[in-house]
């Protein structure tokens, strides 16, 4: 499913680089890849990733595959010192994921993780303006992901499962979101969560959580996350600092400051993937966040969102569910 903005990305980044495989192991995914996107028929095809791996002339790879399998796929990349671009999450579990990180770092190749919602110009503009201190010390930091998923997207094989995925609304949908809130307003030290499956939906998994958290700062907070919330609503994060407030409601951005500064960015694609349609948005945040990956492999610089930035994510996650699985008895978040 993910495999749509990475197709459109390479084709818009033609000039900078060169799709040499296509990988899968069912030919009909294959076809319909190749069908979809003319521009890359002529891509070679293979169901082998050791055919791949074998050629040389790659340099990295784009890993669209379910969470579990990461962690073999992305050992053997490194082995062969090849460089990864990861779909979230990193993994099923935050060891296989520490796993995974440790593997890329000791092969000395680079980590990419695909959190595209920090590439969103609302978030890069509030990630600028906070780093000239625009809001002053942030006193509070909330994030709330009310979004829609119907009991159809949960009836496919695996969808929602530990085993497959890993875990719910945290690990599968929020988990941008919630990399967005840390990248802004700093590490989360402690938790009180509540977690559920909601009458909503038949799985295995969590598809509401509500929690209240306390920053290393001292800043305070909440974090909601729901696929339950019918039809689907932007994902929102709001921070209040001594010298005001700045929303980010999806891809738009409120910014009013206490000296009468008042920023609108309000980018004519809506926010997307909100929905029954996780897929419905545009692919300019992905080819971005390519667009930082080739730099980092020109340069020799990490990736802008590297594994360890990934396993502060799944380390919050972890403490999230933590929390709720003892009935939101504090949790201290791993550094």
């Amino acid at each position: 499913m993910a495999v749509a903005p990475h197709a459109e990305s390479a084709i818009a980044l033609a000039d900078r680089v060169e799709l040499a495989w296509v990988c899968s192991p069912s030919p009909a995914r294959r076809q319909a890849f190749a069908a979809r996107w003319p521009a890359l028929a002529g891509v070679p095809q293979t169901g082998s990733l050791d055919e791949v791996l074998a050629d040389r002339s790659v340099e990295a790879v784009v890993l669209l595959t379910p969470p579990a399998t990461h962690l073999p796929l992305v050992e053997r990349c490194a082995a062969a010192g090849r460089h990864v671009l990861l779909e979230k999450p990193l993994e099923v579990s935050t060891a296989r994921a520490e796993r995974l990180v440790a593997a890329c770092r000791d092969a000395g190749v680079t980590l990419g993780v695909v959190l595209q919602h920090r590439f969103r110009p609302a978030a890069l503009e509030l990630a600028a303006r906070l780093r000239a201190g625009a809001l002053g010390r942030i006193v509070s930091a909330s994030a709330g992901i009310r979004l829609w998923r119907p009991q159809s997207y949960y009836d496919q094989p695996g969808r929602g499962t530990i085993e497959r995925d890993g875990g719910g609304v945290l690990l599968t949908q929020g988990i941008h979101t919630l990399d967005l809130l840390l990248h802004l307003a700093g590490p989360i030290a402690e938790v009180a969560a509540f977690a559920t499956t909601t009458p909503v939906h038949r799985m295995e998994t969590e598809d509401l959580v509500c929690a209240a958290v306390r920053y290393r700062s001292g800043a305070h907070g909440t974090i909601e996350a729901s696929t339950a919330a019918f039809p689907g609503y932007p994902e929102r994060i709001e921070l209040t600092g001594e010298a005001g407030t700045a929303t980010l409601s999806g891809s738009a951005l409120r910014l009013r400051l206490h000296d009468g500064t008042a920023v609108d960015l309000e980018p004519a694609a809506g926010p997307g993937g909100t929905g029954a349609d996780p897929m419905a948005f545009p692919s300019d945040w992905h080819r971005a966040l390519w667009s930082d990956f080739l730099d980092a492999l020109d340069t020799g610089r990490p990736a802008a969102i590297d594994g360890g930035q990934a396993l502060d994510v799944h380390r919050l996650i972890d403490a999230l569910l933590a929390s709720g699985a003892a009935g939101g008895q504090p949790r201290p978040v791993a550094p």
